[in-house]
């Protein structure tokens, strides 16, 4: 009977092995996520204007950072692929690319539901940093669709990095976008030259929701890897004894 050997590195291990040592690390993602969406709920004092419709900025806002952070590291992971050719660098941009594509699609759904009672409308198209975040997410399942779409290994890994650094050169415009154009979105108060404009008691929520969303993006993307291990070996049929 035939056995399959399972590509290493730093991101992969024999399958079995590697769910037994990493189980825990969804399970520890999913509580904290779940912990806080409880803190929010029930812990943190609702914001005066607002209300609790205010309540999904502690969403919106980790669920844009791990989205950018995702294709930051996207960019990041295909230009050293440019340069060192190593597969496991373009897997690792797959698989983040994926998951910013969920964290993403989370902001464009989260936003809309806020802007409705705040701003009276779910969506605005003059809004730049709207239309842009829309744009970076139609980058990027581009990027998907492109990757499903070239069949040689090769073509597909240089096509997809260069399409991820380019993607990516976006979200310094998305951020700077308050700052440059009229837009609904209010101008950062985390990233602020002096101090954040929130209570510490919002504030530490929000770090936590930062906290947690970032660890579900590498427990995600951690999944995802593994898969794209697998998957790529069964392809090439790598060391398998018939």
């Amino acid at each position: 009977m035939g056995r399959w050997h399972v590509v290493t590195g730093p991101f992969a291990s024999n399958a079995p092995h590697t769910d037994m040592k990493i189980s825990w690390l969804p399970t520890l993602a999913a509580a904290a996520v779940v912990g806080t969406v409880i803190r929010v709920a029930f812990f943190t004092p609702l914001e005066a204007k607002q209300g609790a419709a205010q309540k999904i900025f502690y969403v919106h806002v980790p669920a844009a950072w791990v989205a950018f952070l995702a294709f930051g590291l996207v960019a990041i992971a295909s230009g050293i692929y440019l340069w060192l050719r190593d597969g496991r660098l373009d897997r690792f941009a797959e698989s983040s690319a994926e998951v910013g594509v969920v964290f993403t699609t989370v902001v464009l759904i989260t936003g809309p539901i806020w802007a409705k009672p705040i701003w009276g409308t779910w969506w605005a198209w003059w809004d730049v940093r709207l239309i842009s975040t829309l744009f970076l997410w139609f980058i990027y399942v581009a990027y998907l669709v492109l990757r499903g779409a070239v069949e040689s290994p090769e073509l597909r890994a240089r096509y997809s990095a260069v399409l991820g650094i380019l993607g990516a050169l976006l979200i310094p415009f998305i951020h700077l976008s308050v700052y440059l154009f009229a837009t609904m979105h209010p101008k950062p108060i985390i990233l602020k030259a002096d101090r954040p404009s929130l209570p510490n008691e919002m504030l530490l929520t929000l770090v936590i929701a930062f906290i947690s969303f970032t660890l579900l993006y590498v427990a995600f993307v951690r999944s995802r890897y593994q898969y794209a291990v697998e998957r790529d070996a069964a392809s090439v049929n790598v060391g398998y004894d018939a």
